[in-house]
């Protein structure tokens, strides 16, 4: 019998994506609430507890919401929004979080999919912390930037109007400046810090596409490692993945420069280790796609370890 897949929030940007990826497949059966009964309340309850999983593409209290009324049906959830990303009843739905996780997710009632910057940091930070490389309450600082489909459809009809105001449509800009992005709990939980990074995000004018860039002083982590170890540890704990993709340490240094958009419109992701062994400094890249590995593409690959796809 094929599994019953309900996305609530199917017309926003994540949950489109969602749907895109998911048309056709003949193992899962799409429910949808049509256009115009969109506000039916009693459908959209009715509709997340008969879905065996509801993914949900929702703003945080309309996720939590969601989750209320399908209390007690059995509903299986994976949840999109900021809401239950360090949650202790909720698995984080990153599979190669660390050994064991893709089972975690497999076998979980409720699971939270990570943010997209939130993806790239974790993945870099998360297996130095694990390794004893990188101390808890290392200064850590990270760069980022994302395509903006990740602003949701406002800032993609602002972005691709050629009418609106130049101000509204900049080429670059950094945002968050008040140091509390909606990301940084996450990374902090689930990356094993003991100190909140100071993290700097910015928009390009690209649809999608992100660099997340962790720049390190190595004298200041555990036994002053060379680029060589790190780029071991990344690797190992990576070993066997083929959505992760730690790119070799003499291919990385060799590149000039890494195209924010060179992940669009797949799921994968490529770390990088970067730097010039010998003077004391690193420079950790991961590269996404905002709505794949970041967003769409996780949620996806989650459902398929939660139907054993």
């Amino acid at each position: 019998m094929s599994a019953k897949i309900f996305i609530d929030g199917e017309h926003g940007t994540t949950g489109l994506q969602i749907r895109e990826r998911l048309a056709g497949r003949t193992d899962i059966e799409l429910m949808s609430i049509p256009q115009a009964e969109r506000r039916n309340a009693a459908l959209r309850e009715a509709m997340l507890r008969d879905a065996d999983i509801a993914i949900l593409c929702l703003p945080d209290d309309a996720a939590r919401e969601a989750v209320a009324l399908a209390a007690g049906a059995g509903t299986r959830f994976i949840d999109a929004s900021t809401a239950h990303r360090t949650h202790p009843d909720w698995v984080f739905g990153f599979a190669e979080l660390e050994a064991g996780q893709a089972a975690r997710i497999a076998s979980a009632q409720f699971v939270s999919n990570p943010g997209c910057y939130s993806t790239g940091a974790i993945a870099l930070l998360a297996p130095l912390v694990k390794a004893g490389l990188l101390p808890a309450d290392y200064p850590v600082t990270i760069n980022a930037v994302s395509g903006y489909s990740g602003g949701g459809k406002q800032m993609i009809a602002q972005m691709e109007n050629p009418d609106a105001d130049d101000a509204i449509r900049a080429n670059h800009f950094a945002y968050a400046l008040g140091l509390a992005h909606k990301h940084v709990p996450e990374i902090v939980s689930r990356a094993g810090l003991a100190r909140r990074p100071i993290f700097t995000p910015a928009v390009g004018r690209f649809a999608q596409g992100m660099l997340v860039n962790v720049p390190l002083h190595l004298d200041l982590m555990t036994g002053a490692p060379t680029l060589v170890a790190i780029h071991a540890t990344l690797e190992g704990h990576y070993s066997g993945q083929d959505i992760v993709e730690v790119v070799s340490l003499e291919a990385g240094t060799a590149l000039p420069r890494i195209d924010a958009e060179e992940m669009r419109g797949t799921d994968r992701m490529k770390l990088y280790v970067l730097g010039t062994e010998g003077k004391g400094q690193a420079n950790l890249i991961a590269s996404l796609d905002n709505l794949g590995k970041g967003a769409s593409g996780a949620a996806v690959q989650n459902l398929n370890l939660m139907i054993g796809g």
